[in-house]
Parts: structure tokens; C-alpha cells; sequence
């Protein structure tokens, strides 16, 4: 098997390439990222010396190059995205070319090719719910230009299979966290602005809430999905580990040793969804379930970030 992961030096995807080359030595794992500010070559350490390993630094709005890469592949896993809510924001023309645009042209590569493409997507094209979860045939409802951008590739992904026929399935995303996530984002930003002393901003009240899925877990299902996924299908992942943000950096500050009184409340964000969601019984039905509780993922995620000073000290 020859995976094209896209986007594979970010947080996720370079947890997902890591995943790859230990369980299935078989595999050869290509890696296309542009290294924009959130990727680094130091976030693929299983690849370095590893003939089944091959890095190409380049963007995926690059048709020709995306057309080299998946003629050499079986299939594309599509982690390359912008993803930060707040930058989204202020420079929403970022995220349409590369969440919308990219993808489009990814999606015209598989196409030429009939080669399998996976869509890596988020909880956050289902927009806010007050109460019970999201399925993955509800309708969407995205609420920052962020958030925009991701159903839009979605449902671009999923008219190339009803136009084309061409082999797609759609990821959901429930908040990960773990290893090697950029310090913008908030558990890794307030883990490591409590190791500096500093004050942690907390937006509006705090009581914002999320459902959060360490980064391995995450891993071994979208793995699952390609060998027992259906194509033209949509699948929800998450531990179903529910907290407001004012609990989890509450455990985060406990495990840390450090004193609440570094929680600093802060005006909120505009468009701020309240509550994300997602039900998982399509996943289950699979065979998946969380392997991480976590109050478990937590402390290995604080235990790397305690480790690993010198990683998230120059990206500061």
C-alpha cells in the first residue's frame, strides 16, 4: 500500500504518519507539506532513515505536483488545512485557498487517477448544539470562515463521488490533543504558558464546551476507516470525553502543580460555538473505541510537552 498524506508534518497528520510506519511496515508512507508556520520536518522523527519514508515540501494548490504524487500512490489522506479558528478571523482568504482550493485540486488529481481519497475534516461543520450529538448525515451549520472552508471541502469531496464516481469518505474530528500540537491552540497553549508562569486567557466565561480525543486514539480510527470504511460515507470520530474549557485547563493546572490563579478570563471571540458533539455509534459498529480515558491522555500529553522544551520554546 502507498499512502499520499497531505499536510503529514502538522499535529495530527504527523501523528497519523508516525501510526502508519510502526503498525504497518509494509506500507510506504509520501508526505507533501508546504511546512507553513504549524508544520516542521522535527514533527516526523519515525521518518528520518526510513526507506519507506518520502518528504516533499510543496503545496497542494500545486496541480502538477499533486498529479506526480497521486499517480504514485493508492490513496490520499488530506490533513493539509488551515485550521486555527481565530486566524480564520482575521485573514479568512488563507483558508479558502488552501481548505477549498486545495482540495479541489487534489480532488481533480485522484480523479485523473481514480485513486481513493480521504477528507479529513472536523466537528466544526456541524456548527453548535445545545444538547444530544451530531450524526453524520446532519446538516451543517459552520460558523467561522474556518469551520466554512472545511464543509465546503467536504461537500466538494463528496459531489466528486456522486459526479465521478471517484472513491471518497468523509472524517469528523472531534478536539484532539497530544503530541507535537502547535502552542496556538488552547490545551498546548496553556500548558505551556503555565510552565512559563504566565497568565492563561480563557475566552468569555469559560464554559464553552468540547469533546476531546487524544491524538493516538484518533490515529488508529481514521487507520480503521480506510481498511472498513464504505466509499461515499461519512464517519464522526471522538472519545466522547466532554469538559467546558474551564474544567479541562482546571485538570491541566492540577497535573502541572500550578495554582487557578493563572486563569485569566477574556473577551470572547466573535462567532464562538458554545457546544460541539458528535455521536459515534457508525464508528463503533466498526469495531473502535477509545483506548486513552482522559484523565490518561492528559498526563502523557503534559509529560511530552515537560520533555519536549526545546520543540515548543522555538515555535513561541
Amino acid at each position: 500500500m502507498k499512502i499520499l498524506v497531505t499536510g503529514g508534518a502538522g499535529f495530527i497528520g504527523s501523528n497519523f504518519v508516525d501510526y502508519l510506519l510502526k503498525h504497518h511496515q509494509d506500507y510506504r508512507v509520501f508526505v507533501l507539506d508546504k511546512l507553513t508556520y504549524a508544520g516542521g520536518l522535527d514533527n516526523l522523527p519515525r521518518g528520518i532513515d526510513n526507506h519507506h519514508f518520502r518528504f516533499i515540501q510543496g503545496d497542494i494548490s500545486n496541480q502538477g505536483l499533486d498529479d506526480e504524487l497521486v499517480s504514485d500512490s493508492d490513496l490520499v489522506v488530506n490533513f493539509a488545512a488551515e485550521t486555527h479558528v481565530d486566524r480564520s478571523i482575521q485573514a479568512p482568504d488563507v483558508f479558502l485557498h488552501t481548505n477549498i482550493l486545495g482540495t479541489h485540486c487534489l480532488l481533480e488529481a485522484t480523479k485523473k487517477q481514480n485513486k481513493k481519497f480521504i477528507q479529513i475534516s472536523t466537528d466544526e461543520v456541524y456548527g453548535s448544539r445545545e444538547k444530544g450529538s451530531f450524526i453524520e448525515g446532519d446538516p451543517l451549520n459552520p460558523s467561522s470562515p474556518y469551520a466554512v472552508s472545511k464543509a465546503a471541502a467536504d461537500l466538494l469531496a463528496l459531489s466528486y463521488h456522486r459526479t465521478y464516481g471517484l472513491p471518497v469518505m468523509i472524517i469528523r474530528c472531534s478536539n484532539n490533543y497530544g503530541p507535537r500540537q502547535y502552542p496556538e491552540k488552547l490545551l498546548p497553549l496553556f500548558i505551556t504558558r503555565a510552565l512559563q508562569g504566565k497568565r492563561l486567557p480563557l475566552y468569555g466565561d469559560g464554559l464553552h464546551r468540547r469533546e476531546w480525543t487524544y491524538v493516538e486514539d484518533n490515529c488508529r480510527a481514521i487507520d480503521l476507516i480506510l481498511q472498513k470504511g464504505k466509499d461515499d460515507q461519512i464517519y464522526n470520530i471522538s472519545s466522547g470525553a466532554e469538559l467546558t474549557n474551564l474544567q479541562l485547563i482546571k485538570k491541566v493546572l492540577r497535573i502541572l502543580g500550578k495554582s487557578e490563579g493563572l486563569i485569566e478570563f477574556v473577551r470572547d471571540r466573535p462567532g464562538h460555538d458554545r457546544r460541539y458533539s458528535l455521536s459515534t455509534k457508525k464508528l463503533a459498529s466498526l469495531g473502535w473505541k477509545p483506548l486513552y480515558s482522559l484523565p490518561e491522555g492528559l498526563e502523557q500529553t503534559v509529560k511530552w510537552y515537560l520533555r519536549n522544551k526545546d520543540w515548543w520554546e522555538k515555535r513561541l
